[in-house]
């Protein structure tokens, strides 16, 4: 049997071992949702706290120039761009993850209905997270196209010479399972369409090497595993030979060529800046920028290490304290993001027992306990502990307390 010790001295060979210390986890909480909210990376605080005192409160309109507020978009794109292997020249940080998905959508569904009349489909996986569907059936709505739902076990058989764009998540949200990304966007180009990849579940846990795939779009929300804080902006990465061709669809003052000329009419700023719309977001990117640092001198590969160690040792305890519980996420390294789900039928309850031990995962529709596993900051033996409560509270029957029977409106 595993024993807290083998988690201790997996703890000491972690690469990872030094980054705890960049986060504020709470004394006595072993945190598995940071694949729903990132935990709160330590100088971001002290970093609002600059922001909203002295660079708004005293330099006021002044800070635009001053603090460099208009270069924050670009300076958190270098910090992204190496989790998801891109330029930072073509990455583009603003907006919701649905009006990134949205305006994405629309650009690469409409070049290739302008190229081929024919491609009239959005193809999506129905297992996939409830924006994407819903921005996907909008979108098709709004250009009048099929919206087709594939097989999430074989997506690209969906794909044939009436698809424009095939839409996926590379980590799925419930059970965790890892889609082939640079296999599927091959598959999907020898078909003719264009993919976007969803990348909210992948980002700062899992590689990502959109360059070597020959990827077309991709999207990320930055309040996962980049620990950007709730609603933090999301990213946008368009491929570099598709810039010039593509036309997002909302077309601001930010994304002009020149916004402080305050022309009529609509010229489009080079490359990805023409992906801009409204206003930075100057609270949430300054939190974001700072956030970022928590990544300095770590390696992808070392991420992706530490993230299936902690995911192996997870379930590997279940396998022998509750052998019973259905596992839902593959075993399989190449099939796994960062985080284990399992079924059971009163997994809501679950959750809340264990949350009342300070045991912080999260629950999904209709039957899943679902753990994320963050590298920087999670340690083996946390994942030893949370098994114990968990094992605990089943023995004990916990997790049937009445008052669990009232789901709270965030599960």
């Amino acid at each position: 049997m595993t024993t807290r010790s083998d988690a201790e001295a997996l703890d000491a060979t972690s690469p990872l071992a030094h980054t705890r210390d960049r986060f504020r986890v709470p004394e006595g909480v072993v945190y598995l949702d940071g694949n729903s909210l990132g935990a709160l990376p330590v100088g971001v605080a002290a970093r609002l706290a600059r922001v909203v005192e002295d660079e708004w409160g005293e330099g006021l309109i002044r800070s635009w120039n001053d603090a460099r507020w208009m270069e924050l978009v670009s300076r958190i794109a270098t910090r992204i761009a190496p989790l998801v292997g891109v330029s930072p020249a073509d990455v583009h940080v603003g907006d919701s993850t649905s009006v990134s998905l949205f305006k994405t959508m629309v650009a690469a569904a409409r070049l290739r209905r302008e190229q081929d009349p024919a491609r009239r489909a959005i193809v999506v996986e129905p297992s996939t997270f409830p924006t994407d569907g819903y921005i996907a059936a909008g979108v098709a709505d709004l250009l009048g196209l099929e919206l087709r739902w594939c097989d999430p076990a074989d997506p690209v058989a969906a794909v044939d010479e009436d698809v424009a764009l095939l839409s996926l998540t590379h980590v799925d949200f419930r059970s965790g399972a890892m889609f082939d990304l640079p296999g599927i966007t091959a598959a999907a180009h020898a078909r003719g369409a264009l993919v976007q990849w969803d990348l909210c579940h992948s980002a700062g846990a899992v590689p990502v090497d959109l360059t070597a795939a020959d990827a077309d779009l991709a999207v990320g929300c930055t309040y996962k595993y980049l620990n950007g804080g709730p609603g933090s902006p999301a990213f946008t990465w368009v491929a570099p030979r598709l810039q010039a061709d593509l036309r997002q669809p909302i077309t601001g003052w930010m994304g002009h060529a020149a916004p402080f000329a305050m022309t009529r009419d609509y010229e489009r700023a080079p490359g990805i800046g023409g992906w801009a719309s409204g206003t930075h977001q100057v609270l949430a990117l300054s939190a974001l920028e700072t956030a970022l640092e928590a990544f300095e001198g770590v390696a992808v590969a070392d991420l992706r290490t530490a993230s299936l160690s902690l995911t192996d040792l997870f379930v590997a305890l279940l396998d022998e304290r509750l052998p019973d519980l259905e596992i839902i996420t593959p075993r399989e390294h190449a099939r796994r993001g960062s985080q284990v789900s399992f079924r059971h039928p009163q997994a809501y309850g679950v959750v809340q027992a264990l949350i009342a031990r300070g045991v912080i995962g999260d629950f999904r529709d209709p039957d899943v306990a679902r753990f994320g596993f963050t590298p920087l900051y999670l340690r083996h033996v946390d994942v030893y502990d949370a098994v114990e409560h968990l094992a605990q509270v089943l023995a004990g029957e916990e997790h049937l307390d009445p008052s669990y029977a009232d789901r709270n409106p965030v599960t």
